[in-house]
């Protein structure tokens, strides 16, 4: 297919962004992204990749940095609220013909209303206040695309992981508890389903969207069709670390009371604790070279990998590992709480 020539990365250096970045040039694409000048360093960037430094807070350093540029494709990954929306229309309309909206796919309605989920899903996920500025970033866009003839093509990623980036809730907190023997946790009983996605896979699907004017005005979440539940992937995860893992089974709605001072805590009980399996037709239609390969069988194993390689950037977070912890010890006084009123009822 034919790819556009000039391309714009708001952000460029995360997990996700990367990945579509080096496939962007990996196409042939000339590639400019815009950063406030702390790119995460855990990635690197193909050498032609130019890098321009300016702050979306601030519009007047975006308009001096781009002034009397173009580009046929902008693609913003750091869009997160209706403000932010608002802002980059006004900022990104004069410069290109299509602008992508990276949203997420926890904007669907939890708990889902049909499996598989499609594009045209109810997107109202009032129980994760990250999803739902995401809905008022998109309903900006949109109204934006309907009044003004904004050229808006908004693309939801779900799980989405690399080596560096381990898809459990606690990161490289819960893979140290792994390693440790420690307990870890699982929402529910386990069972949920869940997808996950390499972010290498994502990006042949991302760049197939870059300037294809057929995409405009649409939405699309991009997924793998990896599907497990959650104790299998702690399982694989743990394996591929060369251990068992000791797995503790808490209802999402206990993780919210019993860490309300954790980020994750909300998603248990929005997002990942409700199964989550895609249907992927619309992507593959508009960009028949999507064909994701990556199991996390093969991911887990980059990962404990990587950990290897990068001791000094895989450390545990002190702060998690006490909330988790505090969980656990949680979840042990409530079995033993119901098993003396069990006894006690007797």
């Amino acid at each position: 297919m034919a790819y556009p020539a000039r391309v714009l990365y708001v952000g460029g250096t995360g997990t996700i962004s990367a990945a579509c970045v080096r496939r962007s040039v990996e196409v042939g694409q000339q590639v400019t992204i815009l950063t406030r000048g702390n790119n995460d360093k855990r990635r690197e960037l193909p050498a032609s990749v130019e890098s321009v430094v300016a702050d979306l807070d601030r519009p007047d350093t975006v308009r001096e940095a781009l002034a009397g540029r173009r580009f046929d494709a902008v693609a913003n990954f750091i869009g997160f609220d209706a403000a932010g929306a608002r802002s980059a229309i006004e900022l990104f309309a004069p410069l290109t013909d299509q602008y992508v909206h990276i949203s997420s796919a926890s904007v669907y309605h939890k708990p889902v209303l049909q499996v598989p989920i499609v594009e045209s899903n109810w997107a109202k996920n009032e129980l994760v206040s990250y999803a739902q500025a995401k809905v008022e970033a998109e309903l900006e866009l949109l109204r934006a695309r309907d009044e003004r003839g904004f050229p808006v093509t908004i693309v939801r990623p779900s799980h989405t992981y690399d080596e560096g980036t381990p898809p459990l809730p606690g990161d490289w907190t819960t893979i140290d508890r792994l390693v440790r023997g420690d307990e870890v946790i699982v929402s529910g009983d386990g069972t949920s389903l869940w997808t996950l996605t390499h972010a290498g896979d994502f990006a042949l699907g991302f760049v197939g969207l870059l300037g294809n004017l057929r995409a405009v005005g649409e939405t699309f979440h991009i997924t793998s069709d990896d599907v497990y539940t959650w104790d299998v992937i702690m399982n694989i995860v743990a394996r591929e670390l060369g251990v068992t893992a000791n797995i503790v089974h808490i209802p999402a709605e206990l993780i919210q009371v019993g860490a309300p001072d954790w980020f994750w805590s909300e998603l248990y009980r929005g997002d990942i604790g409700h199964s989550a399996i895609f249907d992927n037709s619309k992507i593959k239609r508009y960009v028949p070279e999507f064909v994701p390969t990556r199991s996390f069988r093969a991911g887990a194993r980059e990962i404990a990998q990587w950990r290897e390689k990068n001791p000094d950037i895989t450390t545990p977070d002190a702060s998690i590992d006490a909330i988790i912890s505090r969980l656990v010890r949680g979840y042990h006084a409530s079995r033993e709480a119901f098993a003396a009123e069990a006894r006690s009822a007797g």
